[in-house]
């Protein structure tokens, strides 16, 4: 794997376990597609540091079972908001 690569790979997932952002802010923090950053933590990642990608993909998993209701509250936010106009 290329150097670049690999050091992107590394800094998303220490990013990602300091912060505990979701794929679309870890690659809009690294202006890359949620695509890559995606690719980068759920495949490479792993074939780097098995260790640092089972504690990742916690966090990814946690994001998963839970943006339901995320998504609920930003649109109930939205209609809120669009109702106090």
């Amino acid at each position: 794997m290329n150097k670049k690569i690999t050091k992107r790979v590394l800094d998303e997932s220490n990013y990602i376990l300091t912060t505990s952002k979701t794929i679309r802010e870890v690659a809009k923090n690294f202006k890359v597609s949620k695509s890559t950053v995606h690719k980068d933590l759920s495949e490479r990642l792993q074939e780097l540091d098995n260790n640092l990608y089972t504690k990742v993909s916690k966090i990814l998993k946690y994001h998963l079972d839970i943006r339901h209701i995320r998504g609920g509250e930003s649109t109930r936010n939205k209609f809120l908001e669009k109702n106090a106009n």
